[in-house]
Order: structure tokens, then C-alpha cells, then sequence
């Protein structure tokens, strides 16, 4: 049987721990097993491969009050432990897809802190977490702690990620078509879309994603703005009510066609976060004035918005230009209402604890 190479939602007595990608976890941690069995109805994320496979294996928990296991002890109303976080590394990011899982749903369970445990000879892993926000905190055992606290903004929009610094950014709406949005944006595919285009490769796992296009104005952009993704219409639907915001993204940097020396240095930049294939950025590129936007997927929202709410609701410009335009303060807060956005995640002071 050939698989979907996707995620999946597990409890654990559905996994079998005989599965070879469990041996390390048995070798490290002495009753792994007796903890694996006692654990039988709860649930993990899984990452299968085609074949089946498991790829990546992932268990949270919320906690509260006092974590006593570790030095320093951990104190905060609301805590996330990342109980077990282990992936086959082989060049997709999915490391990347299990940071924002986390983080996700550390923000759904609205805590104040996450940590894990980790073997100072998981160097990948700690480079990692670290480059998100995590940093060492203190020891378990023979492990270090690495702490990432939710309430505090760093001024990095890597570290901050994916909480989005609101203060003096400017907001922007970026149009992308269909067959691009989806396998760049997974958590924001619409329920009308096949769940099985999104599968286990590195555009569709990474936290960065870098879009290609030649819409003027999007040269203006800099580092900390934030935009808002609109999917534009299904192929034979009117765009009234199948062109849809769908995501915020920050922007990480924006390079210009006329900055790389030519083609091979382009490719080489954009192809590992880009939904584009050679062939596709060989076009963007021959045909001159591309721009490349590197961005963070922030957050979905929970409610898709229509052009028509973006117009009647929210109070856009029927008949300005689609493609890339400025979205003044106000409008932007009622897209994040409209949509359903947790407030947690947008911070519109510089207030840190």
C-alpha cells in the first residue's frame, strides 16, 4: 500500500513501539516503554511516509502551576511540554512543521511558557528551537531545558515567532493563485480543497516561505511588515465568493531580480522555501522585474473571508487593484477580528513581562 505522505493524529495505543523509529527513545530514556503503554489514550502527532512509515513522532502536554522537575523549577499558570519530539531528518523541513504545531497549539491552549528536554548532542534540534524562540534555561538529569516564554516580544521575528509585533509595521494584502497557496500555506487550506496535496516536502513544511512575483509596490516592503495572504479565485468560480483571505505572514527580507548575479544564484536562493520548481522560477526570472519575498506563516485564520466580507464587512476598495496593496490599521484589526484570530497573538504594545 502506498501512503499519503502526510500528518496524522494519533492516539498511542494505535502505533506499534516495536516500529525501528522508537529504538532511539527505548536506548535514551530507561522505561520509555512502561511510559508509552501507560500513555495508550492519548494522543501524538505522527508523520508517516509513502511507505508507511513513521518519519516524525510528536506528544504535548499542558501543565500548571509548578514544574518541579527540573533546575530551576518552571513557574507559570499555564505551561507546554513538549513531551517527545523526535523526526527522521531527511531535507523537508519537517522539523520546521513540528515547530509550528507547537507553537500553534501552545497559543489554542493560550500558556505562558513551553519547554522541552533535550541531549546536548542534539545539535540540529537545539540550532532549531533555538532559532524560534527557545532558549537554555536550566538541566533535567543529564538533559538541558530549553524555555520559550509566549508573553514577551524580542524584537526577532524568528524568536518572536508566531506571535506578530502590531507596532510601527505597516500591513499589506499579497494575492497568490490557487495552485501555489495551499501546498505553500497547509494549515490554511480551505475545506473545499484535496487534504492530499499537502504532503512532506520542505516548501510545505518550512516556517519561511519565499513567494516570486513582479507586482509593483512590493519592492516597498521590509523586514517586520505583515501581510495578509488572499487565495484570488477558483478556476470557473466567480471571485465574489472563492477569493479568500487566508493567512498573516511577517516579512522576513525582500530581494530584487537585479540583486543576484544571475540565474543560478536566484534558483539557489529561492528553491529551497519557494512553491516554484526550476522551470517556474527560470520563467519569473527570464521574464525580468521579479521580486522575492521571504516571509514567516504566522497564523491562519480560523475564518476564511470572501472578497465579498472584505468589501461589505471590512470595508476594502471594490475596484482598486488586487494583486498587492496597503491595508490601513483599522482594516487590518477587523480582518483579524472577522477572522477569528486569537488575541494572544497579535501584540500591539512593547510590552514585555
Amino acid at each position: 500500500m502506498i501512503f499519503n505522505n502526510s500528518m496524522s493524529h494519533k492516539i498511542f495505543g494505535e502505533l506499534n513501539l516495536n516500529d525501528e523509529f522508537f529504538d532511539s527513545l527505548k536506548n535514551d530514556y530507561p522505561g520509555f516503554e512502561k511510559w508509552f503503554e501507560k500513555k495508550r489514550y492519548q494522543d501524538a502527532f505522527v508523520q508517516y511516509n509513502q511507505f508507511g512509515q513513521i518519519e516524525g513522532f510528536l506528544y504535548l502536554k499542558v501543565e500548571e502551576g509548578i514544574v518541579g522537575d527540573v533546575i530551576p523549577q518552571i513557574r507559570a499558570d499555564r505551561i507546554l511540554k513538549v513531551g517527545t519530539f523526535k523526526i527522521n531528518a531527511h531535507k523537508t523541513k519537517l522539523g520546521e512543521r513540528f515547530i509550528k504545531i507547537i507553537l500553534d497549539y501552545a497559543l489554542e491552549e493560550r500558556v505562558d511558557v513551553c519547554y522541552m528536554t533535550v541531549f546536548e548532542r542534539h545539535v540540529g534540534l537545539i540550532n532549531l528551537v533555538e532559532k524560534f524562540g527557545f532558549r537554555r534555561y536550566g538541566v533535567k538529569d543529564k538533559e538541558i531545558v530549553l524555555l520559550k516564554d509566549m508573553r514577551k516580544i524580542q524584537g526577532d521575528i524568528n524568536k518572536d515567532y508566531p506571535l506578530v509585533d502590531f507596532m510601527n509595521a505597516r500591513k499589506y494584502l499579497l494575492s497568490i493563485y490557487p495552485k501555489y497557496h495551499s501546498v505553500m500555506f497547509p494549515d490554511s487550506i480551505l475545506t473545499t480543497e484535496n487534504k492530499k496535496i499537502i504532503t512532506d516536502i520542505s516548501y510545505t513544511n518550512s516556517i519561511h516561505k519565499i513567494y516570486i512575483c513582479s507586482m509593483a509596490g512590493v519592492e516597498e516592503l521590509k523586514r517586520g511588515d505583515i501581510i495578509v495572504i488572499y487565495r484570488t479565485a477558483s478556476e470557473g468560480r466567480s471571485a465574489e465568493y472563492s477569493a479568500v483571505a487566508t493567512s498573516v505572514c511577517v516579512v522576513d527580507e525582500i530581494h530584487l531580480q537585479q540583486e543576484f548575479s544571475g540565474f543560478e544564484q536566484f534558483y539557489d536562493y529561492a528553491c529551497q522555501y519557494s512553491v516554484f520548481n526550476k522551470s517556474d522560477l527560470n520563467y519569473w526570472y527570464r521574464r525580468g522585474s521579479c521580486k522575492a519575498i521571504k516571509m514567516t506563516y504566522n497564523l491562519a485564520l480560523k475564518r476564511r473571508i470572501v472578497r465579498h466580507d472584505l468589501i461589505e464587512k471590512i470595508g476594502l476598495e471594490r475596484n482598486q487593484y488586487w494583486g498587492f496593496f496597503e491595508l490601513s490599521d483599522q482594516e487590518f484589526d477587523r480582518i483579524l477580528s472577522y477572522g477569528g484570530v486569537i488575541d494572544k497573538i497579535i501584540r500591539k504594545t512593547e510590552q514585555t513581562f
